[in-house]
């Protein structure tokens, strides 16, 4: 785990709320303040006059009667504090911490923390107890929920010889796992390719003579699967691979060898005749011995008719689903408009309930199988890749628009993700008066159901100190956080990893910006406001990305902006470009607009490509309409 702060802030408040001892107006999802105007005190009233004395002497001169004073002027507003280092309060949460999963999961790098035995797990939070918890004879008081739970001496003597620290790293192992050990080369790859009559459409380029001549969308994916199958076999041999197309109708080939399946009609719009038909058709040959039949079956491709994508992405998840670890490339040049998942009249930026349903089933339905799909669109077409691109968003694939020039690049590269684990899921937890904001519920345990894990994956989690902790927190020295990881790897066997660290307390005052995890926090808002845009909450992803800008700025001014850390600034421009053009009653993604978005929500540290970053920004200011469009 990593955290974007040294320390746990405890006086940062996500709706405003300061412990600074004045009066403050709460401004709902902002971190700005504003002091209450101090009531101006009521005038004094006049003195009276004293009746006058009855003397023969002239009369002493009245007193004057005083005017009423006139109201106190206001005092001037509050400088905003500053600490010894010169950095002003921090208005932005900079409690985050970053999970790099597809590393976790990797326990091949973690060599020496295996062991058989099970965690041993509070009864209330389902805390495991780590070598960093506190036994007094044999009760250990759970430091994130304080329920007690007895300790045998067996576990007892384990905890006290692995030491004490900071931080604890255990992985448990079953003795037996009940599913069969699967070779990691018995899995699929299906390509579901798109022959639709749009796929008939040309473009330019530059033959190897230097001439100019034209190439259809159909041709460059007829070369681009030639070249996938000639990587596939030569770096995976034994790997199975099964081609399907659609059109107006779905055509199952299989690995060549067998005689199609054709689903047409009726077909394409029963979800469970298309799944028992798909899942029952047998892939028994590797790419080894089927190479030569796949080659021809994709050179007699020819386009024509309409766009069944959603009978075809069924199907393939059906095939794959019978090989844990599978994957399923989507290419597509156009939406669904006919049978399941058919598109043409639905928004594609909404809130998550009005998601298209058959998208959304399918996509759970292939991680809980343990698939992958990766979907590509082609350059210039509106394939409402913002709704089919959920199916890639769901199960850890692939979402990107190729060209004719890139096509072949992007399908090699997906055919060789390999999924390093299934079925993930990471619970974090923090003692209890700790929240996650964004997350649902308001307790101090987070569980975030990961399903697939490919390489490189990273998430990021926010939390918060509620009011009313503040101050029992301020006084120790540090909080604990808890990490726990369970999963299956490749080979089908299953893992829990545990990971425990203590981390020190402060407050927003004490801390220096300049110190901050700029990594961390950037990757953090890309993931946080993609996130938020694609539920259709625009408005929370364009205020978390105004903190995060005057974080940025305020970071600038008190060190240098590092080159490496420049990359997380572009990509808040450039998703403030996107969300600032978007009104969700009248407006909706274009592909280019989903893309971008979809590839934040997946964003990590490792991602720091500054090159295709600025070529994204740059179409994203010259070019605002291409990326969103009136519906």
């Amino acid at each position: 785990m990593e955290f974007a702060c040294s320390h746990v802030v405890c006086n940062w408040r996500p709706d405003g709320e300061a412990s600074t001892g004045v009066s403050l107006i709460k401004h709902q999802y902002d971190n700005t303040v504003a002091v209450k105007q101090q009531e101006v005190p009521p005038p004094l009233p006049p003195r009276r006059l004293r009746k006058p004395r009855p003397t023969s002497l002239p009369l002493p001169a009245l007193p004057t009667v005083q005017p009423p004073p006139a109201p106190l002027s206001l005092p001037p507003p509050v400088p905003p504090r500053f600490d010894k280092e010169g950095g002003s309060r921090l208005e932005a949460n900079v409690n985050v911490v970053s999970i790099s999963v597809g590393k976790l999961v990797d326990i091949c790098r973690a060599s020496g923390l295996e062991s058989l035995q099970s965690p041993l797990i509070c009864g209330k939070c389902s805390a495991a107890l780590s070598c960093l918890s506190t036994l007094q004879r044999n009760v250990w008081v759970c430091e994130f929920c304080g329920c007690e739970n007895g300790v045998n001496d067996n576990v007892k003597r384990v905890c006290v010889g692995q030491g004490a620290g900071v931080q604890s790293d255990e992985i448990y192992l079953p003795n037996q796992s009940d599913d069969d050990y699967q070779n990691l080369e018995d899995t699929l790859v299906v390509f579901c390719v798109d022959i639709s009559g749009s796929m008939i459409v040309t473009t330019e380029v530059t033959s190897s003579s230097g001439s100019p001549t034209y190439i259809s969308r159909l041709e460059g994916i007829q070369d681009a699967l030639q070249r996938a199958l000639s990587s596939l076999l030569q770096q995976s041999p034994h790997r199975r691979v099964a081609l399907v197309t659609f059109n107006d109708e779905v055509v199952i080939y299989g690995d060549g060898t067998s005689t199609p399946l054709t689903l047409r009609d009726w077909a394409l719009v029963d979800y469970d005749h298309i799944w028992q038909q798909s899942v029952a058709y047998s892939i028994p040959h590797c790419i080894a011995e089927t190479y030569d039949q796949l080659v021809q079956r994709v050179k007699d491709l020819r386009e024509h008719g309409a766009t069944c994508l959603g009978p075809a992405a069924l199907a393939s998840v059906a095939m794959a689903s019978r090989y844990p670890g599978s994957k399923v490339i989507l290419c597509t040049d156009g939406r669904a408009n006919i049978g399941l998942g058919e598109m043409e009249k639905i928004p594609s930026l909404s809130p998550s309930p009005l998601t298209p349903y058959f998208y959304r089933q399918l996509s759970l339905q292939a991680v809980e199988s343990g698939v992958i799909i990766s979907v590509m669109t082609f350059e210039g077409t509106d394939c409402r890749l913002a709704d089919v691109g959920r199916l890639a968003d769901t199960t850890g694939g692939r979402i990107n628009i190729v060209s004719i020039g890139t096509v072949a690049t992007e399908i090699q590269s997906a055919s060789m993700d390999n999924i390093l684990a299934t079925g993930v899921t990471a619970t974090l937890l923090a003692p209890d008066g700790v929240y996650f904001p964004f997350e649902d519920g308001n307790n101090h345990k987070l569980v975030r159901e990961i399903g697939n894990v490919t390489k490189g994956l990273e998430i990021t989690i926010q939390f918060a100190v509620k009011p009313e902790f503040t101050e029992v927190f301020l006084q120790k020295d540090t909080l604990p956080f808890q990490l726990q990881l369970s999963f299956k790897t490749r080979d089908q066997e299953k893992v829990t990893r545990v990971i425990t660290e203590q981390r020190p307390v402060t407050t927003c005052s004490r801390i220096w910006a300049g110190s901050l995890n700029m990594a961390v926090l950037g990757v953090h808002c890309a993931q946080l406001c993609a996130s938020l845009t694609m539920e259709g909450r625009v408005q929370e992803a364009q205020r978390q990305l105004k903190a995060q800008q005057d974080l940025h700025n305020q970071i600038s001014k008190q060190r240098p902006i590092q080159k490496e850390e420049s990359i997380y600034g572009n990509w808040i421009d450039t998703m403030t470009t996107i969300c600032d053009d978007i009104t969700t009653e009248s407006q909706t993604l274009s592909d280019q607009a989903a893309k971008v978005m979809y590839q934040m929500k997946r964003a990590s540290s490792a991602n720091k490509s500054s090159s295709n970053t600025n070529e994204i920004q740059k179409k994203t200011r010259g070019k605002k309409k291409a990326l969103v469009e009136g519906m």
